[in-house]
């Protein structure tokens, strides 16, 4: 008789059969395209608690038994502040996976509880430089999150409607404050629905927003900007499919030459400048 798969070795085998195009393939895509990994990294996947970082996860799990290059992995969970609850159930889950997470505690949520204005951007950005020295503590010299695709043209139209820019969000960065360290992003082109597909397929439930103050003081603003943009992109998808795909390319073909403006490490410059010559 065939021997019973653990949820482990189920969630881990479901992206590669049934998500291989959807999920692997395209997780696969942002690594070469991108340059996300190189031999010899060692990188700190970081488990957030929800649904894309845990699938992350089981990406890297599996990346690395099979990599055409050696490179190393640390999982890491920062631990803000959960309530009990939640904190048992990111390590459940982590158990569940087959994913040894190291854990790491902070106060951020108790940080943030008395600021009024935008504590959810000041959470994120705190808890990035936590994550930054919990790597390098572990001598990572780089970090992955766990932002997929929709939270890419999300951001895009955001930036442009709400915030007057055309930038986007990107697949790897440098890090300001952190010497010789680099952000990456692999699921940069897997899809939410893709994602929440793989979560229902092996029977999994993880966290929504782990904050314990949530409800009182949240960016309410933020949050409910983003959710207009994402019901946008969906009625615009209705009439046009593509409309998703397009907004992402148009951050592939940026024609300088006809645009009024544009602007590089905080310089502007006008098309003006090279008008007559």
């Amino acid at each position: 008789m065939e021997k019973e798969m653990t949820p482990a070795a189920r969630a881990e085998r479901s992206v590669i059969t049934t998500y291989r195009r959807t999920i692997w393939n395209r997780f696969i895509g942002a690594i070469r395209d991108y340059r996300l990994i190189s031999p010899g990294d060692r990188i700190g996947v970081c488990i957030s608690g929800g649904k894309d970082s845990a699938l992350m996860a089981v990406l890297f799990s599996h990346l690395q038994k099979y990599s055409e290059f050696p490179f190393e992995v640390r999982y890491i969970c920062m631990d803000p502040g959960y309530t009990p609850e939640n904190r048992q159930l990111i390590e459940h889950n982590m158990r569940t996976l087959g994913i040894d997470a190291q854990y790491f505690e902070t106060s951020i949520f108790r940080s943030v509880e008395s600021v009024q204005d935008s504590p959810c951007y000041l959470c994120a950005r705190l808890r990035r430089g936590y994550l930054y020295s919990c790597a390098q503590e572990l001598g990572c010299n780089k970090i992955a999150l766990g932002h997929h695709f929709d939270d890419v043209i999300e951001t895009t139209l955001m930036s442009m409607l709400y915030g007057a820019e055309v930038k986007t969000m990107m697949p790897k960065l440098h890090a300001d404050h952190f010497e010789n360290m680099e952000l990456i992003r692999p699921l940069y082109l897997v899809r939410e629905h893709d994602i929440l597909a793989w979560k229902n397929y092996n029977g999994l439930r993880f966290l929504q927003c782990a904050c314990r103050f949530t409800q009182d003081v949240a960016d309410q603003y933020h949050d409910s900007k983003r959710l207009e943009v994402k019901n946008l992109i969906a009625a615009m998808k209705k009439v046009n499919p593509q409309v998703d795909i397009n907004i992402f390319r148009s951050m592939e073909n940026v024609n300088v030459g006809q645009v009024i403006a544009t602007k590089k490490n905080k310089i502007k410059k006008s098309f003006l400048e090279d008008y007559d010559k």
